[in-house]
């Protein structure tokens, strides 16, 4: 057993306990971030934490909505509008020896609503351990993968070893509306020589996700009583036209695109609202859809481009869509993210994960997104996705975390911190 696996053994328990003190903080956002988010306990609470352990410097940053509207303007990134009131990201920095590469990891502090209360068996913001697994708000989606960052530098520290490199550690807020947080950290010039997005990964190594853009179109009508319905229009009837003009755009770009890592691109009409009776001919109707596609393939402009086309000239073959145009809003988005798997800090990783867990780690893509694509496209950091906990538990009722998932995460990174930062930055 290695030094670090036998510092592991003996401080379990206490690695243990500051998780249990986090998830016992609510932290959990408004209306998706957007009225707001209930962090400030527990960025208190890192600050406090990170202090104990004798970092170098630690930064409060507050959200600024200026800073978010100049990444939206640079990099068509950014969730505008928000309610920043006591929001701040805590940057902190364990300085260490001159030459060896830095590593940044990337967590963020707020967490989904807990739901139904009636549906917990244990009170969501009170970490209960039972069966090999802790229960609580956050414990997969993130704050298992935050402490566990937090904690392999304290495995480092009582070990007695000296950091190789840099170790940055970022809690973010505002994240669950989109990423507002990391947005605001890349912007703010944070990078490192390696950085790892610590969310759920269900013990696989993450190198691609989805791009996505969300769209909303609008229809106009002309409503009369359904007996007479030739006298009318009906916008259902229009919007259905053009959902079907975008589902053959959706059969093309899945015959056209073919990345290793993810699934094909595709388009999701998620809402549809029209009409105000049986009885009545619909005069507005309206859909909102979301396009997911695949980077390096796709581009965000060329997605809202050939959307755009598709509703345009489908209407322009409609005599009355021609007179009345439908709306066309862009309402979210997000750029998609991969990783060469090739770069020394993903062989790194791999390396890493072999020597703790005997076995090479599955290397896959995912079909949501995360902050790991700011830190590759803005920041242009190389960027690893990996942390403890089963992706099917973020947002869930009962959320849960495997202990022995989470002790794993805190020796793989303490190791990946060591084995990174020895490799000497190149002069």
């Amino acid at each position: 057993m290695s030094l670090l696996e036998e510092t592991l053994q003996a401080h379990k328990e206490e690695y243990l306990e500051r998780l249990k003190e986090l998830l016992g903080i609510d932290t959990h956002d408004l209306g998706h971030g957007i009225n707001g988010g209930l962090e400030k306990k527990g960025q208190d609470y890192m600050i406090s934490l990170l202090q104990s352990m004798g970092a170098d410097e630690i930064v409060t940053d507050p959200m600024e909505e200026a800073v978010i509207r100049e990444c939206y303007q640079k990099y068509q990134e950014g969730n505008l509008g928000h309610d920043q009131t006591d929001r701040y990201n805590v940057y902190a920095t364990f300085k260490g020896k001159k030459g060896g590469k830095s590593i940044l990891f990337n967590s963020h502090i707020d967490v989904m609503p807990e739901g139904d209360l009636d549906k917990w068996v244990t009170p969501p913001y009170q970490a209960d351990v039972r069966d090999g697994k802790i229960y609580g708000r956050g414990a997969a989606d993130m704050k298992g993968g935050l402490m566990a960052s937090v904690m392999a530098v304290k495995l480092i520290q009582d070990a007695g070893l000296e950091l190789p490199g840099d170790v940055i550690i970022t809690s973010v807020c505002d994240e669950e509306g989109g990423g507002n947080g990391s947005m605001q950290a890349t912007m703010r010039g944070l990078k490192a020589d390696g950085v790892v997005n610590c969310e759920g990964t269900s013990r696989e190594l993450i190198l691609a996700h989805m791009g996505w853009v969300f769209f909303k179109v609008s229809f106009r009508g002309r409503a009369c009583h359904s007996g007479c319905k030739k006298e009318g229009v009906s916008a259902i009837d229009k919007a259905i036209k053009v959902i079907q003009a975008l589902n053959e755009k959706e059969h093309e770009w899945l015959l056209e695109y073919k990345h290793p890592l993810l699934p094909a691109p595709n388009l999701n009409v998620g809402v549809i609202q029209g009409g105000t009776a049986g009885s009545t001919v619909a005069e507005e109707c309206m859909f909102q859809t979301c396009v997911h596609f695949v980077p390096g393939l796709m581009t965000m402009q060329q997605v809202i481009d050939e959307f755009t086309d598709t509703v345009n000239r489908t209407a322009k073959a409609d005599p009355w869509m021609e007179q009345y145009m439908p709306e066309i809003s862009v309402y979210q988005t997000g750029n998609g993210f991969e990783m060469d798997q090739e770069d020394p800090f993903v062989k790194t990783f791999q390396d890493t994960y072999k020597t703790v867990c005997g076995k090479e780690v599955r290397i896959v893509g995912s079909p949501s997104g995360c902050d790991s694509r700011l830190w590759k496209n803005i920041a242009k950091c190389p960027t690893i996705q990996y942390g403890p906990g089963d992706l099917a538990q973020c947002h869930a009722i009962n959320e849960w975390l495997e202990l022995e998932d989470y002790w794993q995460s805190i020796l793989i990174y303490a190791r990946l911190i060591l084995n990174w930062g020895n490799q000497q930055i190149s002069s």
